[in-house]
């Protein structure tokens, strides 16, 4: 086993994958829940906190800030410190800003089935907890720029430019987001008034998932696929291109979520071609990792991490495609408020995020814990059961979707409505729904054999062969 680094916290890299598993497991349980409810109304329990209105923000903030969030910040504490050749700046920002993070997501998990809410799409934590949130990133924001200032390397590798772009612009989009007047302990108003408001808060709500959910990942992409792989990235001027360009096209992109609102024309139009437009370097991305694999394909039929990349990758090629064709406002008037944005979201979050999640997970853990991977066959079982329920997910929520938006505009020979009754859509779609029900399941699974093989994984013994230095 290598010694030559033998200073950077491996720690905190262990607490927060850790604890990305559990909320994983969490996040994709009330997913299931809340799945169930819409295909079967009994499931609400009939109490206040467990209905879908309650349970649904607990899963999305479950999903996004607490398992996404988690496994970010194990990647970018792990890499960082190999990338830069030296420890984290401080040990105590670390533990402040993993045991802030926690404490967070277990507030949001009390007040959120309590109602407890500022109303805001990804952003309903009511303002004390914004206020929190302000706080934990701030430590980590002087952990992470601390550590870059004492690094012992003069180069930047492009996986830190995609991190620090997430660190700026999330603070910017969550104060910004969250300015509010608060008139008790509980409740705020936002100071933006009406349209404004409503600006402000997809600007937020589209860059949280471009800054949080897309450039820190894919900065995990570029150096956790070519170390699983044993590639170079394919293109390195290619990375840079895709990272200055992604920056500056997406943070214009949010407006395209008021298509046909009360925002004016021209900045309607901006969202939508800004969003046309990142269809470029997103698929730039795209390419540079999957061809960062040339001359390793043929590992793909035994290796279960390169497949969880492999899938991921192309999960994000198909999203970033998918997004901007929704944004075109012809598209958009048949999928707008339809059940094809659920499906965009998912094959994102769950197709994109989780599974580079899992491969990174599946790579890092045995080198975190200097422990052999317990079972390739479970890991295998896993990235089926993930691959088939996402994709049946996905599926049933774009033909649901198409189904609904058709159904809305349909009129008759007198130019009625055809279906006038909102009843009409939902009995119409019970199928699809199950459908998801069984692909969610599915992809809950499959996080419940990851969990045991990594508890298995963590009690094994130690592999002396393994390379955890320099990961």
């Amino acid at each position: 086993m290598k010694t030559d680094s033998p200073n950077y916290d491996d720690a905190i890299v262990r607490k927060f994958a850790g604890v990305t598993v559990l909320w994983a497991a969490v996040g994709m349980l009330v997913g299931v829940i809340i799945a169930l409810q819409l295909a079967w109304w009994p499931a609400n329990l009939g109490l206040p906190w467990t209905t879908f209105g309650r349970l649904r923000p607990l899963h999305t903030n479950a999903v996004i800030f607490a398992f996404a969030g988690n496994a970010l910040f194990a990647g970018i504490y792990w890499s960082m410190q190999r990338l830069l050749k030296v420890r984290m700046f401080n040990d105590t920002l670390s533990a402040i800003h993993f045991w802030g993070w926690q404490f967070i997501i277990v507030l949001a998990a009390v007040t959120l089935p309590l109602g407890l809410t500022a109303g805001k799409e990804y952003a309903e934590l009511i303002w004390p907890i914004d206020i929190l949130i302000a706080l934990v990133w701030v430590a980590f924001a002087v952990n992470f720029f601390g550590t870059i200032a004492v690094r012992k390397v003069s180069h930047l590798y492009v996986s830190i430019w995609f991190y620090m772009s997430m660190i700026i612009t999330i603070t910017m989009l969550h104060v910004t987001n969250s300015l509010a007047l608060p008139v008790s302990a509980l409740k705020a108003y936002s100071i933006f008034p009406g349209m404004t408001d409503a600006l402000v808060q997809w600007w937020y709500g589209h860059n949280a998932v471009g800054f949080l959910l897309t450039t820190p990942f894919l900065g995990l992409m570029y150096y956790f696929l070519p170390r699983a792989s044993g590639r170079p990235v394919y293109s390195y001027r290619l990375s840079i291109i895709h990272f200055w360009a992604l920056v500056f096209l997406y943070i214009w992109a949010g407006p395209h979520h008021l298509l046909y609102s009360a925002l004016p024309d021209w900045a309607q139009t901006l969202g939508m071609v800004f969003s046309v437009m990142l269809i470029a370097p997103s698929w730039g991305g795209m390419l540079n990792g999957l061809l960062t694999l040339r001359g390793a394909w043929d590992r793909l039929r035994t290796d279960p991490i390169l497949k969880f990349f492999v899938v991921g990758v192309t999960f994000y090629g198909m999203s970033t495609f998918e997004g901007p064709m929704m944004s075109i406002r012809a598209v958009n008037s048949l999928s707008h408020y339809t059940d094809w944005t659920i499906g965009h979201v998912h094959s994102g979050a769950l197709g994109w995020v989780g599974m580079v999640t899992f491969g990174m997970l599946y790579w890092l853990f045995p080198r975190a814990w200097h422990k052999k991977l317990y079972s390739e066959d479970l890991a295998t079982a896993h990235f089926w059961l993930a691959t088939i329920g996402i994709v049946l997910y996905v599926v049933a929520m774009w033909v649901a979707g198409v189904t609904q938006g058709l159904m809305w505009r349909d009129v008759n020979a007198d130019g009625l409505l055809e279906y006038p009754n909102f009843v009409d859509t939902v009995t119409r779609l019970l199928p699809f729904y199950w459908i998801r029900v069984i692909g969610g399941l599915m992809y809950l699974v499959g996080v419940l054999i990851m969990a045991f093989n990594f508890i298995k994984t963590a009690n094994g013994t130690t592999d002396a062969n393994l390379e955890v230095a320099n990961g």
